[in-house]
């Protein structure tokens, strides 16, 4: 079975695409399949992994509100291992459309069950909004992967996403719980950023994640590239930092990627281990 992450913000600019992207790249390069549903309307995760707005394409709206099969969505990343299911400007209205149809809070949870034995991680890029797509996307999840920058305003949001987490556990998905807290945009020089992370720690204990993402101008370039990091530039701060993540949410969830015995081999003779294709 896979784990379910949705990728969930209400605050925009917290580097939730970025985390979406370069996230699903780095398990994907660990040798496991994953998939990515870009569940946001303004297609940012489509984009970044170097397609275009083609609105004639299946997408993520089609799933949802239509008899279109997520295989029938699904496209191939160059990174063989990384799938992408869309989005497209469609879903922009699809808020609405839900609204009329039965088990609308249910929808993407139908879709992905057919797909769980076969990704061992699937990650949905929610819309930095509270409405129903990122209900679908809650319902559907076993855990909630919330990025987060050390400010003052972003402490305060946490606690309504704490709240919406808790709401939909009780209504809709039982499961549902705190995968963990990443911090993004880090600079540990500064007073602020040490302060908003003690208060995260007390908070949220061992939810948040040891792993922190750096600013880093090559992480800030990767997208319009249409790449994710570790493709555009795999020796940058912001290509290990998201290798780190993806190498603590596997060991956190006890799952042994493919690359794991060939690190360790390596470890142990001394050689450099290549994270295939891209450091070469």
């Amino acid at each position: 079975m896979s784990k379910v992450l949705a990728i969930v913000n209400q605050k925009g600019g917290v580097g939730k695409t970025t985390t979406a992207i370069n996230l699903s790249a780095a398990i994907a390069l660990e040798g496991l399949d994953t998939l990515l549903i870009d569940i946001d309307p303004q297609a940012n995760s489509t984009g970044g992994l170097g397609f275009g707005r083609d609105d004639e394409r299946a997408s993520t709206y089609d799933v949802l509100m239509t008899a279109v099969t997520p295989d029938a969505a699904m496209l191939t990343t160059e990174i063989g291992t990384l799938k992408l299911i869309p989005s497209s400007k469609n879903l922009i209205g699809a808020t609405i459309e839900l609204i009329q149809q039965d088990r609308r809070e249910f929808r993407l949870r139908d879709a992905l069950a057919p797909l769980r034995e076969r990704f061992p991680f699937i990650l949905l890029d929610c819309p930095p909004a509270l409405d129903l797509l990122t209900l679908n996307a809650l319902v559907a999840s076993d855990g909630l992967l919330v990025p987060m920058q050390a400010e003052y305003f972003a402490l305060e949001g946490i606690s309504e996403l704490m709240s919406t987490l808790d709401r939909v556990s009780q209504a809709f998905n039982p499961g549902l719980a705190l995968e963990g807290v990443l911090m993004t945009m880090y600079d540990e020089r500064t007073n602020l950023a040490q302060q908003v992370t003690a208060n995260l720690h007390e908070f949220f204990g061992d939810k948040l994640l040891k792993t922190t993402i750096p600013r880093n101008v090559r992480l800030a370039e990767a997208p319009s590239h249409g790449k994710p990091v570790m493709v555009y530039d795999p020796r940058s701060r912001g290509s290990d930092a998201y290798r780190d993540l993806a190498l603590e949410l596997l060991k956190r969830n006890k799952i042994e990627s493919p690359k794991a015995k060939e690190r360790a081999k390596a470890a142990k003779t001394g050689q450099e281990f290549k994270f295939w294709p891209y450091n070469k």
